[in-house]
C-alpha cells in the first residue's frame, strides 16, 4: 500500500504562483508513474498532468500548458506540480494519483486533496 500525501494548497490571487507537493510513503515510489487531476466543485474530475517514472515523458491537459510544469524527485517520493499564471478557473480540489502503467487510465492509489482557490 502506497499513500500519497499532498501539500501547497492555499488561497492565492489571479496571476500568482503556488507549488503542490505530493509526498509517497514508500521507496517504490519510482516504478509508478504519477499524475495530478483536479474537481472543482459541481463538476467532474480532470486530467492536468502526468509524469513517466523517470520524469522522461510529460503530458498535460490543454487548459494548463505553458503554465503549469509537472516534476518528479524519485530520491525524495515526491512529485511537484508548480502552478503559475493562476486563473480562477483553476479553483479545484487537486488530486495527485499513481498508475503502474502509462496504458492503463486505472490509478491505484490517490492521495487525499489540497485546496487551491484563486481569487478574481
Amino acid at each position: 500500500q502506497v499513500q500519497l500525501v499532498e501539500s501547497g494548497g492555499g488561497l492565492v490571487q489571479a496571476g500568482g504562483s503556488l507549488r503542490l507537493s505530493c509526498a509517497a510513503s514508500k521507496e517504490t515510489f519510482s516504478s509508478y508513474h504519477m499524475s495530478w487531476f483536479r474537481q472543482a466543485a459541481g463538476k467532474e474530475r480532470e486530467f492536468v498532468a502526468a509524469i513517466s517514472r523517470s520524469g522522461g515523458w510529460i503530458d498535460y491537459a490543454d487548459s494548463v500548458k505553458g503554465r503549469f510544469t509537472i516534476s518528479r524527485d524519485n530520491a525524495k517520493n515526491t512529485v511537484y506540480l508548480q502552478m503559475n499564471s493562476l486563473k480562477p478557473e483553476d479553483t479545484a480540489v487537486y488530486y495527485c494519483a499513481a498508475r503502474g502503467t502509462l496504458a492503463s487510465t486505472r490509478y491505484k492509489y490517490w492521495g487525499q486533496g489540497t485546496q487551491v482557490t484563486v481569487s478574481s
